[in-house]
């Protein structure tokens, strides 16, 4: 039988973690310690350092302290398959940042090479927003929409956005998704104050890049996200039912509008 005791100073010594930490885990009843002295001091086993590993894991990983106790009492089929689903995240999310972080290499070299800034084609376009294809629904978007002022203010813009352009607007737009899949993440619901605020900060950015979107118009664009498979598809590459929370979200927000 493994004999190891560490006190509560030992344990915030060896792990980082702050004996006030340590003493609210206690408190909570996330983290209690196997064993007290005969002067009534917390003793750490070696079970317990085991299950502090997997609390400050889940942590890391933006489970707020009330969920994490359901988390790791739950029956270790679950919790592997929760910690699949993450790791597919972290890595989709990794897939992105090293393909932005290509596009601004490239950008910085064509910088310091002096080389001229040209208008982007489809096909720029698509490479810098990582395989999406802006053709595939150019006829269906100019049937349903070519005759709207939205449509030409959009086609107008956007024709004449070099690379760089194009560069800072998927930048935008992946700030505003991560901001999304962090409250996601947390547990926020999308009708939140701070949901909204994304929403709020999604409508600024598409009337900066594309159109100016009333509140009316970004309903409109929140349920095509739902609605149609293929904008579904393409959103959740980023965390799955995040097309959904992001409806939601802009919806309440454009709903509060009162328009």
């Amino acid at each position: 039988m493994d004999a190891r005791r560490w006190t509560v100073g030992e344990v915030a010594a060896l792990t980082g973690v702050s004996v006030r930490t340590l003493h609210h885990y206690d408190e909570i009843g996330l983290l209690r310690p196997a064993e007290r002295s005969d002067g009534n001091y917390r003793l750490y086993k070696p079970g317990d350092l085991a299950r502090l590993r997997r609390v400050l894991t889940w942590r890391a990983l933006g489970v707020p302290l009330a969920e994490v106790a359901g988390v790791l009492d739950a029956p270790p089929d679950l919790e592997r398959e929760a910690l699949r689903a993450h790791a597919g995240r972290l890595r989709e999310d990794l897939r992105r940042a090293e393909h932005t972080l290509s596009e601004v290499q490239a950008r910085l070299k064509a910088l310091e090479d002096g080389a001229e800034e040209t208008i982007m084609n489809n096909e720029d376009v698509k490479a810098v927003f990582d395989g999406f294809d802006p053709t595939q629904y150019e006829d269906e978007v100019r049937e349903r929409w070519g005759d709207t002022d939205a449509y030409r203010q959009s086609a107008a813009r956007t024709a004449r956005y070099s690379k760089v352009d194009w560069v800072r607007i998927r930048a935008e737009m992946d700030g505003i998704t991560a901001a999304y899949v962090e409250l996601m993440d947390a547990g926020v619901s999308a009708t939140d104050v701070r949901a909204q605020g994304v929403a709020a900060r999604h409508r600024v950015h598409i009337s900066g890049a594309y159109y100016d979107a009333s509140p009316q118009m970004m309903r409109g664009l929140a349920q095509m996200w739902v609605a149609d498979e293929r904008f579904t598809r393409n959103i959740d590459r980023a965390r799955a039912g995040l097309a959904a929370y992001q409806s939601a979200a802009v919806t309440a927000w454009a709903d509060a509008q009162g328009e």
